[in-house]
């Protein structure tokens, strides 16, 4: 719960110093600008509030890792939610994405961390442990991090040192493959498909598919 705690303050750090100069800025989210990057924020800290005060009424059936493993199956669905995700946000003023990004997420931090790890809630058909919860949230927002500041101007504060670990926890998991001699900058962003892996790192992979999640 600190993890996601330390992840949505790094990330409502970032957001907060955002205006109207940087909300056509292109983001590391092929076809998304600033503005329509933080508007997938709000929707995902909706998420994690929506969850909160969900309870599943039945066995966890997912953890922190597995939850991913069928993320990107759908690539129409995939592309349906980008489109919907640009109109929906040219509906509001660039200060208003902003704004209901921050609320959202601070509501939904103090919520989540609020939760017994144990206690089972209930997301996007899933039914899942609160901490492992908080992992998926704050492994989400550690690689929007990345992707909102990659082509900002000024060398913006990026994502955290513990976030970055933990989506190297869940990269190398899924993969299944321990990649010594990697960051955890560099899991992330290859793990994810947001870099393409060199001719030595390609090596080291072996058989492995990637993204192992986008």
């Amino acid at each position: 719960m600190t993890l996601l705690h330390d992840v949505y303050a790094a990330l409502s750090g970032t957001v907060q110093q955002l205006g109207d100069e940087e909300q056509w800025v292109v983001t590391g989210c092929t076809g998304w600008t600033v503005r329509d990057l933080v508007w997938h924020l709000h929707a995902d800290a909706v998420r994690g509030l929506v969850a909160a005060h969900t309870p599943a009424r039945r066995p966890a059936d997912c953890d922190a890792v597995a939850y991913w493993r069928s993320w990107g199956s759908d690539p129409r669905a995939d592309d349906r939610t980008r489109r919907l995700t640009r109109v929906e946000a040219g509906l509001h003023e660039f200060s208003v994405l902003r704004e209901r990004y921050l609320e959202a997420a601070a509501a939904a931090s103090r919520a989540v961390s609020a939760l017994p790890d144990d206690e089972v809630v209930a997301t996007q058909g899933h039914a899942i442990r609160a901490a492992d919860l908080a992992s998926t949230l704050a492994v989400e927002a550690t690689l929007h991090h990345g992707d909102l500041v990659a082509h900002l101007e000024g060398s913006p504060a990026g994502p955290t040192a513990s976030g970055l670990a933990e989506v190297r926890h869940v990269v190398e998991a899924l993969l299944p493959a321990v990649l010594p001699g990697w960051s955890d900058e560099r899991v992330a962003l290859v793990g994810t498909g947001r870099a393409a892996p060199t001719p030595e790192e390609r090596e080291a992979l072996g058989d492995a598919r990637l993204p192992v999640f986008s």
